[in-house]
């Protein structure tokens, strides 16, 4: 028992010892002897800014960052093992928007060549639809992807003339199957096909016109574009009208 007591005296002295000598060293001044300098970090690639759905990567949009070590994630890419990371991803497409500063992750990005990519850019809740356009009916082959643009249905009857309506509004262009064509001595890009980005009624909408008459594409300003266009919700008394009509020539 004795020596017990000795033992737990010794542990109680020495500790107090500690809890003295640190105390001590809390109250002097200057820094402390361990700095911020000493976390070790590691350099990875991150957004150098916001980076959108829909976004081509471009070499200025990416930079290599100082990261604390203890703050890291396999998905995240490292300069000392892929160095040449930066050349390496331009020219893929963002999937899901990057802040800047964010980390950039492999799985955020999309080959535009690859398969996958057009349900990748995709909106949730939205359809990619195509219709055939040429220079008479695409804006002269001004129109390209991420434009908006009006949809313009033009019925012709027989004897009478023809009537031509805005269906859909502000609706975006995902991509323009384009080729190069000769015209008047001059090389001119003319899209074959527009995809472009609808909800379910719409789909609806395009599919019932094009059965109707022919689709033409009014290209909108950009200014415009970013106004709601209220005929997006209307799509349902746009089909009601088509459908209509149809029954009418029939």
């Amino acid at each position: 028992m004795k020596s017990a007591r000795i033992i737990v005296l010794t542990v109680a002295l020495a500790a107090g010892g500690v809890s003295a000598l640190l105390a001590g060293r809390s109250g002097k001044s200057g820094p402390p002897e361990k700095t911020a300098h000493n976390v070790s970090s590691s350099e990875i690639l991150v957004a150098k800014k916001d980076l959108s759905t829909g976004t081509k990567i471009l070499p200025q949009d990416l930079q290599w960052q100082a990261w604390p070590a203890t703050v890291k994630s396999k998905n995240f890419i490292h300069k000392d093992k892929r160095p040449g990371a930066i050349t390496k991803l331009s020219g893929l497409t963002v999937r899901t928007p990057f802040v800047a500063g964010e980390p950039i992750q492999e799985a955020k990005l999309v080959n535009a060549k690859g398969a996958g990519y057009m349900a990748a850019i995709l909106p949730s809740g939205m359809r990619a639809v195509a219709t055939k356009i040429s220079a008479e009916t695409g804006a002269g082959g001004f129109i390209l992807p991420n434009d908006h643009v009006d949809v313009i249905l033009t019925v012709k009857q027989r004897g009478k003339r023809g009537q031509s309506e805005t269906i859909l509004s502000n609706i975006r262009v995902l991509a323009i199957d384009q080729a190069v064509e000769e015209k008047h001595g001059q090389k001119v890009v003319v899209g074959k096909t527009a995809t472009l980005e609808l909800p379910p009624r719409g789909v609806e909408t395009l599919e019932l016109a094009q059965e109707r008459g022919s689709i033409s594409l009014a290209l909108r300003s950009i200014t415009d574009a970013r106004k709601n266009s209220p005929e997006k919700e209307e799509t349902g008394r746009r089909i009601n009208i088509i459908r209509s009509g149809a029954n009418e020539g029939a």
